[in-house]
């Protein structure tokens, strides 16, 4: 012991197992006690250096596989009332402490699984994005296989700023494996896109943001999609990519009552606040009629091309019933055309309230042995009804979606039934009827590109006085040779026009012959 500086110094000497002893010195004032162990210092920082990185992740590795037994075990043996318990207060602790807002999109939703507008609409946004920040990225052909969509992989996130916010998407999917009797596990993939972004911005994302990305994914779908032909087998849609180049430029028809056509479903196509003020369902309805080759089904097609439409070829005689029928209604999309081509041939719907009163007196003159014509065997088969067919119209069902067209087409207008073709029901109702001089020079142009021949003159007195469809002119008008000599063309339709001209008379000659043989046989 001695005294340093007014401070006691003492020094020992423990005794210790180890040979070498340890030699701890306290140095005791009036303000501190220090204990120095010099000796252990050392040895610690000499432990430290020798210890490898393997062994540090040794250490790591045993700490993380102690904790997967702990979990393994709770999730075993704990009971699931005391986990979920555990879980739901769990997450409530971390939500406080957790300073973001998620949000999921699911691609599939509603009771039958569609696919939800809402995560279209995203993925056309994110379109750009992902195209200059994922790594991973899914490509896809749109636009008649001229266009390259790229959009994000599964479990991709991107950056995306609105206002000054910053705020993440994120794409995923969850895996299920569902129970059926195949040899091959049969898995349902869901994908979703999750958006992260800070609670004090909740107003402005979930308002505004929100709004402005479906709204602007909407128009990219409506820019870049693909538009489709769809046909049902029985209840079910299938479709196929629509090409039809059918325009109203190559359409055959006076010039003033295609103008006309255009307006009116431009117009319609820009309606909506319109059809919302007063109150009615954003559709409208189009009557086709006159006889066959008249054009009926192309301007259906230069239709769809004006609007941008999908059509919806809809065959009654596939349906099974009224039920089945509004189940097709409710999955057509908006921006689209459902068409019933010929609906006086798709099933009986001019006579049913005349029938139901006289199907006794039918069924009493009817052979039992008789078997049933191939009509009788499809109207059986079909019993969709007229009011069926009025409530698919306009009826409470058709106000699912918007803007929508809804076209008849008929060779003879006189057979449907008053009540399926009055206005607000089929809202126009439009004519197509034989060629004319104007529809004719349609023709030539995009068959000839001629606008003007000297035998034109020839051609416009022949079109009054006989009738001829525009399909037929178009037959004549079509090159024959390798040639294609214009004027060839135009002296073949002259001569059909002169033989279709004299057998109209010839046939008129002889209704008057039978006439006159009509009365002197009553006299």
């Amino acid at each position: 012991m001695g005294i340093t500086n007014g401070c006691v110094k003492d020094t020992f000497l423990l005794t210790h197992p180890n040979p070498n002893p340890i030699c701890i010195t306290i140095i005791q004032d009036s303000r501190k006690y220090k204990l120095l162990g010099t000796r252990t210092r050392t040895r610690k920082k000499a432990i430290e250096s020798n210890m490898k990185p393997g062994d540090m992740f040794a250490h790591i590795g045993s700490i993380i596989a102690s904790l997967m037994f702990v979990w393994a075990v709770f999730q075993q043996y704990f009971p699931y009332q005391l986990r979920n318990y555990i879980e739901k207060y769990t997450q409530r602790c971390v939500t406080l402490i957790y300073p973001y807002i998620q949000i999921t999109f699911h691609e599939f939703t509603g009771e039958r699984l569609m696919r939800s507008e809402a995560y279209s609409a995203i993925e056309n946004y994110l379109s750009s994005k992902a195209s200059t920040q994922a790594k991973r990225l899914k490509a896809d052909i749109v636009k008649n296989n001229q266009a390259l969509v790229l959009s994000m992989d599964d479990h991709e996130e991107v950056a995306d700023e609105f206002k000054g916010s910053k705020l993440w998407w994120a794409s995923g999917k969850n895996i299920t494996k569902q129970q059926t009797i195949s040899f091959q596990p049969v898995t349902d993939e869901k994908r979703y896109y999750k958006l992260t972004f800070h609670k004090s911005q909740r107003d402005l994302i979930i308002g505004t943001y929100l709004n402005q990305v479906l709204k602007e994914g909407k128009a990219i779908k409506v820019k870049n999609r693909q538009r489709k032909l769809y046909t049902n087998n029985g209840s079910y849609w299938s479709h196929v990519v629509f090409e039809h180049p059918a325009t109203f430029q190559t359409l055959a028809m006076e010039a003033e009552k295609k103008k006309e056509i255009i307006d009116d479903l431009i117009t319609f196509s820009k309606a909506e606040e319109f059809y919302a003020r007063i109150g009615r369902a954003w559709k409208r309805g189009y009557l086709l009629y006159g006889p066959p080759g008249t054009g009926k089904s192309t301007m259906i097609a230069a239709m769809a091309n004006l609007l941008g439409y999908d059509l919806y070829d809809l065959e009654l005689t596939a349906v099974k019933d009224n039920t089945e029928l509004r189940k097709l209604l409710i999955e057509t999309s908006s921006k689209s055309i459902i068409v019933i081509e010929d609906i006086d041939c798709s099933l009986d719907l001019t006579g049913q309230r005349k029938k139901k009163k006289d199907k006794g007196e039918e069924d009493e003159g009817k052979d039992p042995t008789q078997t049933p014509g191939k009509e009788e065997r499809d109207n059986k088969n079909s019993q969709v009804t007229l009011s069926g067919l009025l409530n698919f119209i306009d009826g409470l069902w058709s106000a699912c979606g918007g803007e929508r067209l809804i076209v008849f087409t008929t060779n003879y207008v006189e057979k449907l039934d008053p009540a399926l073709i009055r206005k607000g029901r089929m809202d126009k109702h439009i004519e197509l009827s034989y060629c004319s001089f104007e529809a004719f020079k349609v023709l030539a142009k995009n068959y000839l590109k001629l606008e003007s021949h000297h035998l034109f003159a020839t051609i416009c007195e022949l079109l009054v006085e006989t009738k001829m469809t525009p399909a037929d002119v178009a037959e004549y008008l079509m090159p024959k040779n390798a040639s294609g000599d214009a004027e060839l063309q135009l002296k073949s339709l002259i001569e059909a026009l002169e033989l279709t001209k004299e057998a109209r008379l010839k046939a008129g000659e002889e209704a008057k012959e039978f006439e006159s043989s009509a009365i002197e046989a009553k006299e």
